[in-house]
């Protein structure tokens, strides 16, 4: 589950939720759940806490590991899918795939200095929508990718198409796993192999650093299709519920 660090994080021993800064387009997400007993009690413990923060809607997602019912328990509260995702995985044991090269002339960064953080952010908000987020947390980000990516632990690569951000995507390893996270390309851009570029920039470098698998949870309907050409493997579906809290 991807927990960003600026997140607000609320732990039970049953669930995890995250009330997430206000330039996020979600703000309150669940990211674990394991009821001791009935999921239908601790289901409602969730919904009583998420109350507090006085926002309308919990995003919960429907994890593959989840107590089986969970998603009745959830539509009986008024819960709708909103988004579903696809747990997809690719063996890098061997090495990166090689991928076919985008249609337009792609140039890749790190997002290591605040300029490139900042486009990459700014293109992150046309897939997932939101905000950007203030300066000194983008320059934050800039920061740790600045150590991160040279220590071989992950960062933000952004493309470019004509000097223009058009493509990012990020990549955490940890233990030996590439975990791929906020792959999106500009709406203007799709179609000419983007997500195809940054998703082997981050295939080539967590290689190269060791992972042996990489994992991602992508949409089935957009970047699932060129995942699935890239080799990797379906798990299963996650759907994410939108549960009303008014």
């Amino acid at each position: 589950m991807w927990t960003p660090d600026d997140a607000e994080v609320v732990e039970d021993e049953e669930y995890t939720l995250l009330r997430l800064p206000d330039y996020y387009a979600f703000n309150l997400s669940l990211v674990s759940f394991t009821p001791a007993g009935a999921p239908g009690t601790a289901v409602d413990a969730v919904l009583e806490r998420a109350r507090t923060f006085g926002l309308p809607t919990l995003d919960w997602q429907v994890l593959l590991g989840s107590p089986a019912g969970l998603a009745a328990e959830l539509a009986a509260r008024g819960g709708r899918v909103k988004l579903v995702l696809e747990v997809l995985a690719a063996d890098l044991s061997r090495g990166a795939p090689p991928l076919r090269p985008p249609t337009a002339d792609v140039s890749l960064r790190w997002a290591t200095d605040f300029a490139t953080a900042r486009d990459g952010a700014a293109v992150e908000i046309t897939g997932f929508r939101g905000a950007l987020p203030p300066d000194d947390r983008i320059e934050l980000v800039a920061t740790r990718n600045a150590e991160a990516v040279p220590a071989g632990d992950g960062g933000t690569v952004v493309a470019y198409v004509n000097g223009e951000p058009a493509g990012t995507g990020g990549v955490t390893i940890v233990d030996g796993i590439a975990r791929l996270t906020g792959g999106v390309v500009a709406p203007s851009r799709r179609g000419q192999g983007l997500y195809r570029a940054v998703l082997a920039a981050r295939l080539s470098y967590a290689a190269a650093h060791g992972a042996t698998m990489a994992l991602v949870k992508a949409n089935p309907a957009t970047s699932g299709p060129i995942l699935r050409k890239a080799g990797f493997t379906a798990f299963g579906p996650e759907p994410v519920y939108a549960v009303p809290l008014h």
